[in-house]
């Protein structure tokens, strides 16, 4: 992944000069840490399982749409009746939801280890379809609605997510991934606001001050509950890398956020796609 760190500190400190030798050879460990890490998992029970459920579920809604729940405050906006039928891909936290509307998601998509272990019971406890981070194979049971993605760093788009699957600095990649995996053909994202009420240095990990004006619920990330800021311009790198592999297979991703900051992908209203053939 490239690094995104431009502060004076990091700076000062960087080499001064540019090796390609010295870069090959960073890259050449980083890929021997991804095989080998990818090896170990392979060879788990729970790791061939969720392949094997993966590989099954390739395709297996070809030629329809779906839409994804991104946690933006701008979710509230959302008419939640007119996704009857649609399926939804809810990310995270999207429980905090289900006390204010009876609307559930078709499954559930998160990688963030902050968040599953924060998220753990509902994730333990729902019967919703599940796509999780390997590393949540610890703290997740492995049951019949779940399927363990093996994470890397790779700046890739996998088409193929019973493989591994890069996180692109934010869930909604992953959710990108995993839908095309699915075969839909047009993907909506809602809430994607690209936007944060709170600034500092991309992935560092803070503790939510008071209630949380960033995501839809104000308990999401809130007194003292810990998170890692957004990296936006790694996730608007993912965004485009996303755009491009869905418009190269004749897919297209369309953002039915109202308002927000995200400008990648084409503007839709959520009716007008819920509409369309």
């Amino acid at each position: 992944m490239i690094k995104t760190d431009f502060s004076p500190d990091y700076l000062r400190h960087h080499r001064p000069d540019i090796s390609p030798y010295r870069n090959l050879l960073s890259a050449q460990k980083e890929l021997l840490r991804e095989a080998v890490g990818r090896l170990k998992w392979d060879v788990n029970s729970v790791a061939r399982q969720s392949k094997t459920r993966l590989r099954a579920e390739r395709e297996a809604n070809r030629g329809q749409k779906a839409v994804i729940l991104c946690n933006g405050p701008s979710l509230l906006k959302t008419d939640f009746g007119s996704l009857k039928g649609t399926f939804t891909f809810g990310l995270n936290k999207i429980n905090l939801l289900f006390s204010k509307s009876d609307f559930r998601p078709s499954c559930v998509v998160s990688i963030n280890r902050l968040v599953l272990e924060q998220n753990a019971a509902f994730f333990n406890e729902t019967g919703l379809p599940l796509y999780l981070s390997h590393k949540a194979a610890d703290l997740i049971q492995f049951r019949d609605n779940v399927r363990f993605l093996h994470m890397v760093n790779s700046h890739k788009f996998a088409r193929d997510i019973s493989g591994s699957v890069n996180e692109g600095a934010t869930v909604t990649f992953v959710a990108l991934q995993v839908a095309f995996h699915l075969g839909f053909t047009r993907v909506a994202l809602v809430g994607c606001d690209h936007n944060f009420a709170v600034q500092g240095k991309a992935n560092a990990t803070v503790l939510g001050k008071g209630e949380d004006k960033s995501h839809f619920d104000p308990n999401y990330f809130a007194h003292g509950v810990p998170w890692q800021l957004p990296d936006l311009d790694v996730s608007e790198m993912a965004y485009r890398l996303a755009k491009g592999v869905y418009e190269a297979f004749d897919r297209e991703i369309v953002n039915c956020t109202e308002g927000g900051k995200l400008e990648i992908f084409r503007r839709c209203p959520l009716s007008e796609f819920l509409q369309a053939p």
